[in-house]
């Protein structure tokens, strides 16, 4: 277990490790796969949201607040180079993606809430992280959604590298709701990039007149979980209103009816938009209600438990735990839940096939493991 302070001066507890022996302060709880085990492996952290896992160990852990941390052998580093971040709500520094080609480029891709007048809106930035994970250099901003907002919520930003090599971007709302079914506008879609932050050409809107072409799927209210399947298909997980919160199973080109239908209501108990289908847009796999607020998503490979190859983990920021959806019915099949399961942020498979989550309660990265 490594333990931060919350200054730029970290403490080392113990040796990081993926094959790390548990510690004393780590917990059981049961499943159907039968008793997990939940340990503690970084501490101390300040509002996470992401982790990514660096090849030959280690891993890069964002706090929202606008700091990068690089853990590996038992240490902690404050990574220097980001560029300016806003802070505004629910904005700062978000999502982090460590490519399938680091090994020899080093790259690595970050979204955040970049200042832009009127507001502030979702950016993508890529760096190189030096050697010793201390710094990143070569830092560019690729990408920002055009038209700044003043509120400070529903910014999306998780980061996923497709099959071909292009990332696929999620954007939230930003609160204007009209906006997620306005193609001239990135508010509330999937994008898909190149690597230096451009509309690929096969894009489904790039010879629609006044489309962004960057788009890739739209009508989304706030997804904030997205992952690939084992075929290479993207699924996201977003936030409704008052229920309705949905899994997607996500399309070239496809609507996804935000807010025109959906399964919750606003806040205030008013009903939202047509109801809850209409032609020409599309259903969503699974629908919570009531929400759960879906916040990090893995599609499990089965290494460690194959009963849950292909099942969906969704963590929840409502209800403290971990949703597993069935993979082939896209039901929720169980609730992992314990006390460590407080606002679970992020959740991902490293490379040994244990699970990984951030519970922004505890400020604390875990990792699951079959108890022994």
């Amino acid at each position: 277990m490594i333990a931060l302070r919350h200054s730029f001066r970290l403490l080392a507890i113990v040796t990081l490790g993926l094959g790390l022996s548990l510690s004393a302060t780590a917990q059981t709880v049961d499943s159907s796969a039968g008793r997990l085990t939940l340990t503690p492996m970084v501490t101390g952290l300040d509002m996470p949201w992401a982790l990514g896992f660096l090849p030959g160990g280690g891993l890069l852990i964002t706090e929202r607040d606008g700091r990068l941390l690089h853990v590996r052998e038992g240490r902690a580093t404050s990574v220097t180079g980001l560029p300016k971040i806003a802070t505004p709500g629910q904005g700062g520094l978000l999502d982090i993606l460590v490519p399938r080609d680091f090994a020899t480029r080093r790259e690595v891709f970050f979204t955040y809430a970049k200042p832009q007048p009127g507001g502030s809106g979702t950016a993508l930035g890529r760096g190189r992280l030096t050697k010793d994970g201390t710094r990143l250099t070569e830092v560019q901003q690729l990408f920002q959604i055009a038209k700044g907002s003043s509120g400070g919520r529903h910014f999306g930003a998780r980061l996923v590298e497709a099959p071909d090599g292009t990332l696929f971007m999620t954007i939230g709302d930003r609160g204007d709701r009209a906006a997620a079914q306005d193609l001239s506008r990135h508010n509330g879609t999937v994008l898909r990039l190149t690597r230096d932050g451009q509309a690929p050409a096969d894009n489904p809107f790039t010879a629609t007149p006044g489309a962004r072409p960057e788009i890739w799927s739209y009508g989304h209210r706030n997804p904030q979980g997205a992952a690939l399947d084992a075929r290479g298909q993207l699924w996201i997980t977003e936030h409704g209103a008052r229920g309705g919160d949905e899994l997607n199973r996500i399309r070239k080109g496809a609507n996804y009816g935000w807010p025109v239908i959906a399964y919750g209501r606003h806040y205030s108990g008013a009903r939202i938009g047509e109801g809850t289908v209409k032609p020409g847009m599309a259903q969503p796999a699974h629908y919570w209600d009531p929400s759960i607020a879906p916040s990090g998503l893995v599609i499990y490979s089965g290494k460690l438990w194959p009963q849950w190859r292909g099942d969906i983990f969704a963590g929840s920021l409502k209800f403290d735990m971990i949703s597993r959806i069935d993979g082939e019915t896209r039901t929720e099949a169980e609730r992992l839940s314990a006390p460590q399961t407080g606002r679970v942020r992020d959740i991902r498979e490293a490379p040994d096939g244990s699970l990984w989550f951030l519970s922004e309660n505890d400020g604390t990265a875990y990792r699951i493991t079959p108890a022994e």
